[in-house]
């Protein structure tokens, strides 16, 4: 650590009940992922790897969400470009590269989704579709099950503000607040739907939309990770405490094309990419560890040096590792047998339940 640390401020993630261990652990996060997906884009256009849909500047918004959540009891529903919130909550670049190489022992889908489609029974990361939106109402399933339960937890999903003008977001919205659910809502808004620019999908802001469903919305700056960190944190302390969902809109720019089959520059300026560039919060992360003397740049060029390797050692495993069999198409499509007895001998509380609810 630095010995030149910065005492003459109480520095900002003091006040909000982070170490300096923590908030050096989530640069490590945002650096990993911002990492991963360059490495992923230069894969596919070397050949090795078939598609990538990039997160280049919305990473910060990411990491920050997850530390703030609860990441050994709450529920995930992310969105494809959602690598640093995955990671974050424990996910490993191995299992990331073995899902961008379609390979059998990807644990997200056994190689048979896009990459992006995140899944994981062990980090309660629920698995996603390609349709945009659809996470949103079994987000609120889930934290209705949290309500009947009577359980602890949250469910936190993520979208892009171009999803939000779906159907499947103003269902879920509008059943989470009559019930008044464990839920937080994040739209990561990264100004385009593929091509189609805000002030062209968007009129008003997406976090006022939520007063119409009776629960806060609150737009952030998404390239500050302690402020996301202390909204999400609040979001969440609220939903524990019975008050209710939270919207946040999470005001970011997205860095990179859409996905390695678009090309952005066909409606935006290299201009407009440069000028959001100064803005990225990964580097804002940086910046602001340096001052506050925890964090030097001999640190960041070593930590950048640990990151390379464990990728390198990820893509060596990934492209190494066998493909699915033919007959291995209807793994997991049908119930385990043993898996039937076990719930069969197990007395079900879900009438009972449903009941105490109604």
């Amino acid at each position: 650590m630095n010995d030149n640390k910065n005492t003459t401020n109480v520095n900002q993630h003091e006040q909000l009940g982070l170490s300096d261990g923590q908030v050096i652990d989530m640069y490590r996060y945002m650096l990993l992922a911002r990492k991963f997906d360059e490495r992923n884009l230069l894969l596919q256009r070397a050949g090795k790897i078939n598609f990538h849909v990039s997160g280049v500047g919305q990473e910060t918004a990411q990491v920050a969400a997850a530390f703030a959540l609860d990441r050994e009891k709450d529920y995930f529903l992310p969105y494809y470009r959602d690598y640093g919130f995955v990671l974050a909550v424990g996910m490993t670049p191995r299992e990331l590269m073995l899902s961008a190489f379609a390979k059998a022992e990807d644990p997200n889908s056994g190689g048979r989704q896009m990459p992006g489609h995140f899944g994981s029974k062990r980090l309660r990361i629920v698995t996603g579709s390609s349709p945009v939106t659809t996470q949103v109402p079994h987000a609120v399933g889930l934290a209705l099950a949290a309500k009947m339960k009577k359980k602890d937890f949250v469910s936190f999903v993520t979208f892009g503000e171009g999803s939000s003008n779906q159907g499947d977001f103003h269902e879920g919205c509008n059943f989470a607040g009559v019930h008044k659910l464990p839920v937080i809502l994040m739209c990561e808004n990264n100004q385009y739907a593929i091509s189609i620019p805000l002030h062209k999908q968007i009129s008003g802001r997406i976090s006022d939309r939520a007063l119409g469903y009776g629960f806060p919305g609150i737009r952030v700056d998404g390239n500050d990770a302690l402020e996301v960190y202390r909204v999400v944190k609040e979001a969440r302390e609220r939903a524990i405490r019975g008050d209710g969902p939270t919207l946040i809109e999470a005001m970011m720019y997205r860095l990179s094309p859409h996905s390695t089959s678009d090309n952005d520059l066909a409606y935006r300026t290299q201009e407009e990419i440069d000028d959001n560039w100064k803005k990225d919060g990964v580097a804002r992360m940086k910046t602001y560890l340096i001052d506050c003397g925890i964090w030097n740049e001999e640190q960041d060029a070593d930590l950048v040096v640990q990151l390379n390797m464990e990728l390198k050692e990820a893509i060596e495993y990934a492209d190494r590792a066998p493909f699915p069999k033919p007959e291995d198409t209807l793994l997991h499509v049908y119930a385990d047998p043993e898996d039937d007895a076990q719930r069969a001998n197990s007395p079900s509380e879900n009438v009972k339940e449903a009941k105490s609810w109604q």
